[in-house]
């Protein structure tokens, strides 16, 4: 499979491609994203004070309550500096060449986010035997709701920039072998999904999950030769499961509905293997809208 706009995506990084230099960066980024953290750990503590610091830190942690979850999803900020500064410091790049061309991405982040839409809003159609039930009064939710919708956008975004953008165009620069810069970044991708003490024995169909979803969002990103279909591919899924309906338990706080089930249940498995479906068939009709509006 040729990806010809990927070259041109790529090129910034063939100045620099040294491996070494992507294990710096790596590094780098996990620092920046460690900090990250704690600033907002820190944050909290100055702000709440050390009485009710520990009931915070532990609502976000566990990311049951909107407040919480909300403290969860800035701490990827750091996660989304870590690759520009390693792509300057280690790479000699500028910070842009980690997104493509700025007004392909943003084109191609809002196709993908209209396709994403209607065909999750077509699959809540299709009859389930799931029961939801609210999870949050609506005005509360509608309040959280620009705020909620930062917070996914960074953090989906600052994925994007680590994987489709840094790790996936150094690789390439690196070598040749497509397999290789498809599928370590998923990979890594998947891997970092790995949650047994969550979700038992589902932990492995999670993770093939995520490494999927990573593969045909790095295939999107290469076919299109920026991270805008693929940064909107991610944002719209995660607003469906971390705002709209999420399983209750870890990261449920932003959510208006709620699904009882236990993660670590047998029950959702067949729920994993929907989402892989339309997973996949939204990616398809990405492909096809981004081949009709290049």
């Amino acid at each position: 499979m040729q990806y010809l706009a990927h070259d041109t995506f790529v090129a910034p990084a063939r100045a620099k491609p040294q491996i070494w230099r992507l294990l710096l960066g790596l590094f780098l980024i996990a620092v920046t994203y460690a900090l990250g953290v704690g600033l907002v750990f820190g944050g909290v503590f100055v702000v709440a004070g050390p009485d009710n610091a520990e009931r915070w830190i532990t609502e976000m942690v566990e990311a049951t309550g909107p407040t919480g979850t909300l403290l969860l999803l800035a701490t990827f900020a750091g996660m989304a500096i870590g690759p520009m500064i390693a792509a300057a410091v280690f790479h000699e790049r500028l910070i842009r060449s980690l997104f493509g061309p700025l007004p392909r991405a943003v084109r191609h982040f809002l196709i993908a986010l209209v396709v994403c839409a209607a065909a999750y809003s077509l699959s809540f159609l299709f009859p389930s035997d799931v029961e939801v039930i609210p999870n949050l009064e609506r005005a509360i939710w509608l309040s959280f709701l620009p705020l909620a919708l930062v917070g996914v956008l960074v953090q989906t975004g600052a994925e994007e920039i680590l994987f489709r953008g840094y790790i996936q165009q150094q690789l390439a620069a690196r070598f040749k072998a497509t397999w290789i810069w498809l599928l370590v970044p998923s990979v890594l991708f998947g891997v970092l999904h790995w949650q047994p003490e969550i979700m038992g024995d589902n932990a492995i169909y999670i993770v093939a999950a995520a490494t999927l979803f990573g593969l045909l969002a790095a295939d999107l990103t290469a076919k299109t030769g920026s991270l805008g279909a693929a940064w909107g591919f991610h944002f719209t899924n995660n607003v469906v499961a971390i705002l709209i309906v999420a399983l209750d338990g870890p990261l449920s706080g932003l959510a208006l509905y709620t699904a009882p089930i236990d993660p670590a249940s047998p029950e959702i498995r067949p729920l994993i293997l929907l989402d892989i479906g339309t997973t996949i068939v939204t990616w398809i009709l990405i492909r096809l809208a981004v081949t009709r509006f290049p």
